[in-house]
């Protein structure tokens, strides 16, 4: 194989990940860049914002491509700096064969001595990712760093103790709408606003409802701390006339009692009528009532946190 320069639109994307949400994270980058996480990179030809995934580390726009780290230290003699200072950055391996620090700093220099151009380690004006692709081959490429806005969102003044956290709930707004533009989005159990936050942070087009009035008047405060507009109404899902593109809804429950089948059925009917696309988010295993009111389930997976088990549907 000849070695690849400046492939055409191709991104890699390091990632991290707890073990309990690596299904999650995998449903999540099916959605986003149409490839499976593998050993900490997903290599796609799809361009997304790194701050739209919580499992996201850095995204690398691809520059220089080779298949091995000889080919690679070479062509980094072809990039054109005009005159901005540059660090190289050894950014991940999804090989099989592991690689220790010295070989990291060793690949840092290697790369480096041969960039035209003058090297600042602490305030570049360009930093350049290197990697090892899951093939053995190599990239490189000017990184952009995940800005990580949910870790800013965990500190609400209204709290629920059983809400979804910051990072479940990001991505599920992302399974539900990969590509949100033009997409209008619904909460309809929207309780302190949590789901609401996240979908409004990354420009969705999102509204939200609630039954509880305790819940809309938490919401409401939550999206005023974060400065983002009230979109959330007073009104039971099963009420909802208008439609929308996908929904997110995380049914109700609490630690004491689970919803009887006849609601099950009811608001799964109510998201199969206003909804075109849905993720729903279970403390108990839903497929039997969801299909039976007509909802495809298309993918899935589970959020365990201890014995606490979450299951997510998305259905179409």
């Amino acid at each position: 194989m000849q070695p690849k320069n400046n492939p055409a639109s191709e991104y890699v994307y390091t990632y991290a990940c707890h073990e309990d949400e690596q299904a999650l994270c995998r449903l999540e980058f099916k959605q986003l860049f149409g490839s499976d996480p593998h050993r900490g990179l997903v290599v796609s030809p799809v361009e997304q914002d790194p701050s739209r995934s919580p499992f996201v580390k850095q995204r690398i726009t691809v520059e220089l491509a080779g298949d091995t780290l000889e080919q690679l230290a070479e062509q980094a003699k072809s990039l054109e700096l005009g005159g901005a200072t540059f660090k190289i950055q050894y950014a991940g391996n999804g090989g099989d064969v592991p690689i220790v620090y010295e070989e990291e700093r060793a690949i840092e220099r290697l790369i480096g001595a041969n960039v035209r151009g003058k090297a600042e380690m602490r305030t570049p004006e360009r930093r350049y990712g290197v990697v090892r692709t899951a093939d053995g081959s190599w990239r490189l490429g000017l990184i952009v760093d995940n800005e990580a806005v949910w870790l800013q969102h965990r500190d609400k003044p209204r709290q629920y103790s059983t809400a979804l956290t910051t990072r479940v709930a990001r991505a599920v707004c992302n399974i539900a709408a990969p590509r949100p533009q033009g997409i209008r989005v619904i909460d309809p159990c929207c309780g302190m606003g949590t789901v609401l936050i996240e979908a409004l942070s990354m420009g969705f087009a999102a509204t939200g409802c609630d039954v509880n009035p305790l819940a809309v008047e938490g919401a409401r405060d939550n999206l005023a701390h974060f400065g983002y507009p009230d979109v959330v109404t007073l009104r039971d899902m099963r009420e909802v006339t208008e439609s929308y593109d996908a929904a997110i809804v995380d049914l109700p429950y609490n630690l004491c009692s689970v919803l009887s089948e006849l609601d099950q059925l009811e608001l799964l009917t109510a998201v199969r009528r206003f909804a075109r696309r849905a993720v729903l988010i279970s403390t108990q295993p839903i497929d039997q009532p969801a299909e039976r009111v007509g909802l495809r389930i298309a993918d899935r997976c589970e959020v365990r946190k201890g014995r606490f088990v979450r299951h997510v549907l998305l259905c179409e």
